[in-house]
């Protein structure tokens, strides 16, 4: 189970922008991890969209953004091409990250109960602990929350 204030679960994904990430790739710096149910959805876009266009922000902070899913890579670069997405977007096909940060389970959509992605945003020190999660995001202005925190938490940094 997540918990804020511990070690963030370790990882190794298949990135649309070639090779694999790992969570220690990025080490001493800050991480943004959100997890989205597809692509090319209509909220997974708006999602996608509101942090590319935070990035310049984020990268000015030196964060880093990456987003996760079960889609295919191919998937990820037509989505990320469309839509001209400047961070990496992983690919999670076995779910076992999506577990580990607690973005898979029950979901209930028109009164249907049913295992899926939950929509879900974990920050991540530089110390490689979680400082925020956000369990379950409503995709309008969520990308500007998560700058708040960003700046709150590289604040105290410095």
């Amino acid at each position: 189970m997540l918990t804020v204030g511990k070690k963030a679960p370790a990882f190794t994904l298949a990135s649309a922008d070639g090779g694999k990430v790992k969570l220690s790739d990025f080490a001493d710096k800050v991480v943004v991890v959100y997890f989205y149910p597809r692509d090319n959805t209509p909220g997974c876009t708006v999602q996608a969209e509101a942090f590319r266009d935070a990035m310049p922000d984020l990268a000015e902070l030196g964060v880093v953004v990456l987003g996760v899913s079960k889609d295919s890579i191919e998937s990820h670069c037509k989505f990320r091409d469309k839509y001209k997405l400047n961070f990496p977007l992983l690919s999670d096909p076995d779910g076992k990250t999506l577990e580990a940060y607690g973005a898979w389970g029950d979901k209930v959509l028109h009164g249907k109960t049913s295992k899926g992605i939950i929509r879900s945003t974990v920050l991540i020190g530089t110390d490689g602990k979680v400082v925020k999660h956000w369990p379950k995001v409503s995709v309008k202005g969520h990308a500007d929350d998560v700058l708040v925190e960003v700046r709150k938490l590289v604040e105290e940094v410095e």
